[in-house]
């Protein structure tokens, strides 16, 4: 499956949770994804909490 497959199926299922559950359930479904797909990507190597740390406070994030 491509990228766009994906956020099309993930869109679709946010969609889905919206209309049964309210926009509430729906906010906290789609944090509830970005925490677990941070903490995979954390866990994975993909990305570095220091310097998404660094980044927020605003320093530089290239050298």
């Amino acid at each position: 499956m491509t990228k766009a497959s994906y956020g099309a199926l993930i869109g679709g299922a946010l969609a889905v949770v919206w209309a049964a559950f309210g926009f509430w359930v729906f906010v906290g479904v789609a944090a509830a994804m970005l925490v677990g797909a941070a903490a995979a990507r954390i866990l994975g190597g993909e990305l570095d909490p220091a310097r998404v740390a660094d980044a927020l406070r605003g320093r530089r994030s290239s050298s």
